[in-house]
């Protein structure tokens, strides 16, 4: 078990009107990945390396930051989730903190101005992020041989859709630090991982780690889609230990 790894999908056949095999061959592996492992990873998927390595650097200066800094970006009244920057309490079994947004335009944003570029490169992240969902979308719409757009009809309302920078406190002598094990109650989620790593994703009763490789995106399924596919697709138990960034 200790060998397996989660499927590795070529994006690059989706950027061109001539690869039908390639798109054919594409949607296969993530047809299987979804029904063995709900987990997959994403190579040439159209958003930039370079995006993704300033993305990953500028939230590592934010989280070196004082909390004093970091405290000016808190969460404003009225957002359906802590939008901005938060931190777990010292009693959570999760040791992390977070900054989290909502799309570009939206109101409820507390997004930093330190360190310069940050809130500039976090939207536009998003808005890359929004175009790559909306495609797997798509794609996961085919594989289900669903009628065309039921998917995105149902999942109409963009507005809720958020992003979130993670640090995870380094582990300890004591404690094993990170997130515990649980599945994810929304649609799709995608994970960006710096050099750390610490993610796992379970099977079959065995924990396989997500090595992290730079450029790639981790994409996992979760309950709204295993609800959907009546357990056909599923939404995979996975944790993340030690430090990681992830967006």
């Amino acid at each position: 078990m200790a060998n397996l790894a989660i499927p590795t999908v070529d994006f690059s056949p989706f950027f061109t009107d001539s690869d039908e095999d390639g798109k054919t061959n594409a949607e296969g592996i993530i047809k299987q990945a979804c029904s063995n492992y709900g987990f997959f990873r994403i190579v040439n998927h159209g958003i930039p390396c370079d995006l993704i390595n300033r993305a990953l650097k500028l939230s590592e200066t934010f989280f070196a930051f004082p909390d004093e800094e970091k405290l000016k970006y808190s969460p404003g009244s009225g957002a359906p989730l802590p939008a901005g920057y938060n931190k777990q309490p010292e009693n959570s079994a999760d040791k992390n903190e977070y900054l989290l947004m909502f799309p570009p335009q939206s109101t409820f944003n507390v997004l930093p101005t330190n360190p310069p570029e940050f809130r500039e490169v976090l939207e536009e992240m998003f808005t890359y992020f929004a175009r790559t969902g909306e495609l797997i979308e798509r794609i996961l719409n085919d594989c289900l041989g669903l009628p065309p757009n039921f998917l995105k009809e149902f999942n109409n309302d963009r507005s809720w859709d958020f992003m979130a920078a993670l640090y995870y406190f380094p582990a300890t002598r004591i404690e094993n630090n990170g997130i515990s094990e649980h599945e994810d109650g929304n649609c799709i989620t995608f994970v960006i991982q710096d050099k750390v790593g610490g993610l796992e994703v379970k099977k079959d009763g065995e924990w396989i780690p997500v090595t992290p490789a730079e450029g790639s995106i981790v994409v996992n399924i979760s309950d709204v889609i295993q609800v959907l596919t009546n357990n056909k697709f599923k939404s995979a138990t996975h944790r993340a230990e030690h430090d990681i960034v992830m967006l």
